[in-house]
């Protein structure tokens, strides 16, 4: 690969980004253009123009952007419509903000003419994978760094005498090694490595960072009430709400009352497992509301269909391929099933439990005359069910008799 004249950096302003943005100044004598994402992280983000911009970058180069509204609109919310679950348990957070990061590198590097962009993702892990596809995908003539997999900075040791020989500000609490590492958006955080990395042990109190233990959380329960339009939820408590803002509030919610904790083994894609402590607590809401309100209005066989292809869908994102064809044509199906996805769900929240406890709609297929126990004014004829059960079973009647002549 020829040496690239310009590169954009995804850029945290943390210490690690510091010394990729210098040492690819150095290793390849090429400018740098920051990109830096307020996905909801809770961090303050000026901080980051002010590291990079005293490493040299020109202030029209540091790009700072708001995508919180963006990253729940077209990325959290579509994945939602699908129910989806990595392994059946993990709600996707760090895999579902990556694409987005990815867009805006390749926007950006062609709005500056920059012929490469680079990530801070270790050879390890999964992000440099969904990092590296997505960029692919968008312009397949791009080239990315990935410093991590070429330097020679194999230490935290080696790390921070780079840092010093060229003067990037280091941190009191960088100058020992991190408890574990933290990725953070607006729809979750994941915590892994160092004490977290013996599966046996349970995770330590201070690892949780936006849920209180259920043990110590409101022994009152409380009621909420999420409206929902074509499989999105727009309105909370009767007001209406932004993706961003309804995540927020769900995120609030969630973590008053110990929501959305997972202590998680997944099989990492590069083929490794890795134990996580994930915190979805709007997320996890979201799910148990959107299934509350998909369970009146939506058709037995949509539903059971859905239900089989969200395994595949959920690792097609989980493994970096949103933006993949068959990604697509899945986001259609599901897209077309949400059609009815219309009404309001109550939830129960109490102690890390989120609860349906009511649902309705206009658009509702559940018939309170057809499941009654009382009179039916013949609304259904049971003694239709007899022909229904002697078609289903006439095979399992072949099957045993074939079986018995056998014995």
């Amino acid at each position: 690969m020829s040496a690239p004249k310009k590169v954009v950096l995804a850029y945290s302003g943390g210490l690690d980004t510091s010394i990729i943005l210098k040492w690819l100044e150095i290793e390849y004598g090429c400018e740098v253009v920051t990109f830096t994402a307020d996905l909801g992280q809770g961090e303050e983000l000026e901080p980051a123009r002010k590291k990079a911009s005293l490493l040299g970058v020109k202030p029209e180069n540091i790009h700072i952007e708001d995508v919180r509204e963006e990253f729940v609109r077209d990325f959290v919310f579509p994945m939602f419509r699908a129910n989806a679950q990595y392994e059946g348990l993990y709600l996707l957070g760090t895999s579902i903000a990556r694409p987005l990061i990815s867009k805006r590198l390749v926007e950006i590097a062609a709005e500056c003419g920059a012929d490469a962009v680079a990530h801070g993702a270790t050879g390890k892990g999964n992000d440099q994978v969904r990092f590296e596809l997505a960029a692919y995908a968008l312009n397949p003539d791009i080239k990315v760094i990935a410093p991590w997999r070429e330097w020679d900075l194999s230490s935290r040791t080696r790390l921070l005498e780079f840092a010093e020989k060229h003067q990037i500000p280091i941190a009191k609490d960088k100058r020992g090694e991190a408890p574990f590492s933290v990725d953070a958006n607006l729809l979750h955080t994941s915590s892994e490595g160092k004490v977290l990395e013996d599966p046996a042990v349970e995770a330590p109190d201070y690892v949780y960072q936006r849920t209180v233990a259920p043990e110590d959380a409101p022994d009152v329960a409380e009621y909420i009430e999420i409206s929902y339009k074509q499989g999105d939820p727009v309105a909370l408590n009767g007001k209406a709400l932004t993706p961003a803002k309804m995540l927020t509030a769900l995120n609030e919610l969630g973590g008053k009352h110990g929501i959305g904790r997972l202590d998680l083994v997944e099989g990492r894609f590069v083929g490794m497992k890795s134990r996580g402590i994930y915190e979805t607590p709007g997320g996890t809401i979201m799910l148990e509301a959107h299934r509350g309100i998909e369970s009146i209005t939506l058709d037995r066989g949509a539903a059971h269909l859905k239900d089989e292809l969200m395994p595949r869908y959920a690792e097609l994102i989980y493994n970096g391929f949103w933006y993949s064809p068959e990604r697509d044509m899945l986001q259609a199906l599901i897209d077309e099933s949400q059609k009815h996805v219309t009404g309001t769900v109550r939830l129960k929240l109490y102690k890390g439990m989120c609860q349906t406890i009511g649902r309705w709609s206009e658009h509702s297929l559940y018939s309170e005359e057809h499941v009654t126990f009382e009179d039916d004014a013949g609304a259904y004829d049971q003694k239709d069910a007899a022909g229904f059960i002697q078609i289903n079973a006439l095979r399992l009647k072949l099957l045993a008799a074939r079986d018995r002549r056998l014995r």
